[in-house]
């Protein structure tokens, strides 16, 4: 993690939770051209465009403050993660326990016969031993979560 990822969750963190609200993810990368500080927010029930104006508002003179780029221009972007978010907190996997992800590795696992990308039931997760323990194809397989390149709900349309 950068450290200007990382010193903007540590400020921006308290804020958001004392709006009700969760920190998802801070990204911090080149979008159209720009510098960009993307802050990924959420609340049960979702959260919607006045949300992320209150959030938004409210980190802004902290992150001057701050100045994570050192001076460097940036665009602060405050947004939802959608419904394709990859699961990353706990409370991501307490949420989606008993339901279908979608799982890819960084590298083929012998044990799951050599696939990198595959449906699983999530069956929970395992905070201080960062497991996460899955059902594939009828047997239930744990996974270290530094093994998984992404995971999240799967979709179907």
């Amino acid at each position: 993690m950068s450290k200007i990822v990382e010193s903007v969750k540590e400020t921006v963190e308290p804020i958001i939770i004392s709006k009700g609200m969760e920190l998802v993810d801070v990204e911090y990368k080149k979008l159209y051209g720009q510098d960009t500080l993307i802050v990924y927010i959420d609340k049960d029930g979702g959260v919607d465009l006045n949300d992320c104006e209150l959030i938004h508002n409210a980190i802004d003179e902290p992150l001057d403050t701050l100045d994570p780029t050192q001076g460097q221009p940036y665009n602060l972007n405050v947004s939802s993660p959608g419904i394709d978010r990859p699961l990353k907190t706990a409370r991501d996997f307490a949420k989606k326990t008993g339901l279908e992800v979608e799982v890819s590795l960084y590298k083929a696992l012998e044990e799951l016969g050599k696939v990198k990308k595959f449906n699983a039931v999530l069956l929970g997760y395992d905070e201080s031993n960062c497991v996460v323990e899955l059902e594939y194809k009828n047997k239930n397989i744990k996974l270290n979560i530094k093994d998984i390149a992404l995971i999240r709900e799967a979709i179907h349309f």
